[in-house]
């Protein structure tokens, strides 16, 4: 892999090598051609606490970037204090599927964008493995924009040696493969409860209450939900081996996960709509599940030492 420079001056979002990549977002999400995001050239606001080190790397995905359920504040806040060298974008950044179907793009979401392209204009490694809310961007792996890199699929040597394979991991989901219309059906009605969710969350602050997801908690509690994720988990898993990888890195369930699927590490780095949840590699080689609610706190961990090879 290599690190794309980023420009010096303000550039819009998708500039990029391949000539075609504005005509083509365009044509895929109406709208996007009048909608101008500015990265400023301003200095970086990243602010790293007193004893703590900066990360080697950072995984994130399904930010789900164009909808209401997006908790943007919440990633902003999130990468203002985790510097990194670099950075896995893996995949349903920008929400292709909720932009066609109605246009939303707050201010909060520019904000983001232009946090990630600053990251990438201030050094940091930062890699794109599309998912399939955000497909288009499959047209040009092997690009760049922004110095962002655009990949279908990498992969992550830790400090320790330990080798992943980094994918968003929607090609094994049966649902997205035969039957994509009911995965459009299941989206919708995701987005039902994420709406309930968010009116349940404001009366939750109001009373004093801190943050709940309804989403994930429904999720645990149905039986064929959880028969899912565990079957996603071991089809990830045993891919990953097959390919020669000691472990894979994916989205795409919004269920963090950081566990042994026989013999092969499996880790889930959540999402930004339910659990803002990020994984995260330290300098040591230890593995982190971190929770962003105004601080870190670790939910899932792997040990320096358990990552020796």
């Amino acid at each position: 892999m290599t690190t794309a420079a980023g420009p010096s001056t303000a550039g819009v979002l998708f500039k990029t090598t391949h000539t075609g990549l504005n005509d083509s977002l365009a044509h895929v999400l109406p709208g996007l051609q009048t909608q101008v995001i500015q990265a400023a050239d301003d200095p970086d606001d990243e602010h790293l606490p007193a004893g703590r080190s900066r990360l080697r790397a950072i995984f994130i995905s399904d930010l789900h970037i164009g909808t209401p359920g997006f908790q943007a504040e919440a990633l902003l806040d999130f990468l203002k204090h985790h510097p990194s060298d670099v950075l896995y974008l893996v995949g349903d950044i920008v929400d292709g599927w909720q932009l066609r179907r109605r246009w939303f793009w707050p201010q909060s979401h520019n904000d983001v964008v232009q946090k990630l392209l600053r990251r990438a204009r201030k050094g940091c490694q930062v890699i794109y493995v599309p998912g399939n809310h955000d497909e288009f961007a499959r047209h040009f792996v092997g690009h760049a924009f922004g110095g962002v890199e655009v990949l279908h699929d990498t992969s992550h040597t830790t400090a320790k040696g330990l080798k992943l394979w980094v994918v968003h991991g929607d090609h094994f989901d049966g649902v997205i493969q035969c039957a994509k219309w009911l995965a459009y059906v299941g989206d919708w009605l995701y987005e039902l409860t994420l709406r309930l969710n968010r009116h349940l969350n404001s009366f939750r602050a109001r009373i004093g209450l801190e943050y709940w997801s309804l989403s994930a908690y429904l999720k645990l509690k149905v039986k064929k939900a959880v028969n899912f994720i565990s079957d996603f988990e071991v089809a990830v898993a045993q891919e990953a081996k097959r390919r020669g990888f000691d472990g894979v890195v994916c989205g795409h369930i919004h269920h963090a996960e950081i566990r042994d699927v026989n013999g092969t590490l499996y880790c889930n780095d959540g999402d930004w709509v339910e659990s803002r949840t990020a994984l995260v590699e330290h300098a040591d080689g230890r593995l982190e599940i971190i929770h962003w609610a105004g601080q870190a706190v670790v939910v899932n961990a792997l040990p320096a030492q358990a990552v020796n090879t």
